[in-house]
């Protein structure tokens, strides 16, 4: 990772830790993989932190910007397969 991830230095420590958690699991859907269950558990953990759709889509674009990975685009791959290989 040669990239820094886009964070709201005002979240809590844990809340912190839930995001990043969800931008090493785009991550590992783009590298090598991951099972379905596993980013959803990241995802609904982002959700619980991000409230906001808007704020959803901002932290989406920017981490897209820094990576060329999309948190939406697993998200999709999600909803259509148990093992998601982007």
């Amino acid at each position: 990772m040669d990239y820094n991830y886009p964070l709201d230095y005002t979240w809590s420590t844990e809340d912190i830790v839930d995001v990043v958690a969800l931008y090493n699991a785009v991550e590992q859907a783009y590298e090598e993989g991951i099972d379905k269950k596993d980013f959803l558990d990241a995802y609904r953990k982002f959700k619980n932190v991000v409230g906001t759709k808007s704020e959803e889509k901002q932290l989406d674009k920017a981490f897209e910007e820094v990576s060329g990975y999309s948190i939406y685009k697993v998200f999709k791959a999600s909803q259509e397969k148990d093992w998601i290989k982007m």
